[in-house]
């Protein structure tokens, strides 16, 4: 009866430590959530900024629309998912990869993938897809910055080298409601006609009209990488605070099954502990009576 009762015991106390770390990891992807939407919201005043220095450009007379090109021959499209390192994420990396494998047919030529995390590169060579390079997930906001970095110069190099013809950004972004998430699609380059048209439509903010210093083209193929950067960063910071919520919901379901546990383990033992007094008093009781 002991033995039982003292099982139970560690049985109770490990279950409690589970629930403590649980607690612990639902609180840090509850605080990382908040710090990663903020960062997106952030994003916006630069957004808007990269964009003006657009609108500048584009209304300069020598500078034409950056046109989709047609290559000759098969064209390649780069392709940049963002996935996790880490587990305890739910169905995260296994919807986008679903996502990914049934929108690439869609996209033109064949296909070169950078990878963000190595959960999401698993999905990919499962399914026998061409990857390019693995880029570790950034640990913090901080991090984010040094692997978009990377990223940047990774499309760069390969469009100097023309292997890539476009660029796609594939990412989870939070959902409204709390908790969810949905996977998205994202055409960064060639850069969208309709978008240049409408860039060059807007008024600008006064009276004076903008200038660029040095060569238009130079200032533009800048302005373009400070677009690939800060469309990178927001889906970067927007697949972290996803990855977060999925992983906050997953912490909430743990959370709930372990405290439901803990009240069984609790309730056997104490159950356990009362038979083994009663049993005490019982041979007590016999003792007593077979002495009278």
């Amino acid at each position: 009866m002991s033995d039982g009762i003292e099982a139970l015991r560690h049985r109770i106390d490990g279950t409690a430590d589970l629930q403590s770390v649980v607690r612990t990891m639902k609180a840090l992807s509850a605080s990382n959530i908040g710090v990663y939407e903020r960062a997106v919201q952030a994003l916006d005043a630069y957004y808007h900024t990269v964009e003006l220095g657009l609108v500048a450009c584009l209304r300069q007379p020598d500078v034409p629309l950056v046109t989709e090109t047609h290559p000759v021959g098969n064209p390649v499209s780069g392709v940049i998912v963002f996935g996790t390192d880490q587990g305890l994420v739910g169905q995260f990396n296994d919807l986008l990869a679903d996502f990914v494998v049934h929108t690439l047919p869609e996209l033109p030529g064949n296909k070169l993938i950078w990878v963000v995390g190595e959960r999401m590169q698993d999905r990919m060579e499962d399914h026998h897809l061409p990857l390019a390079e693995l880029f570790n997930v950034p640990n913090s906001l901080n991090a984010v910055t040094a692997l978009i970095g990377q990223l940047v110069v990774a499309v760069e190099t390969a469009r100097e080298r023309g292997k890539i013809h476009g660029l796609y950004l594939f990412h989870n972004r939070p959902g409204e409601i709390s908790g969810n998430y949905e996977p998205i699609i994202q055409r960064l380059l060639p850069l969208d006609a309709l978008w240049q048209r409408q860039l060059r439509a807007q008024p600008w903010l006064t009276n004076r009209l903008p200038e660029t210093l040095g060569s238009s083209m130079q200032t533009l193929a800048a302005l373009i990488r400070e677009y690939l950067f800060v469309s990178l960063f927001r889906a970067c910071a927007e697949s972290l605070a996803s990855e977060n919520a999925s992983r906050l919901a997953t912490m909430q379901r743990a959370e709930k099954n372990i405290g439901e546990m803990l009240d069984a383990l609790k309730h056997s033992y104490h159950q356990l502990r009362q038979e083994g007094i009663d049993a005490e008093l019982f041979d007590i009781v016999a003792g007593f009576e077979g002495q009278m």
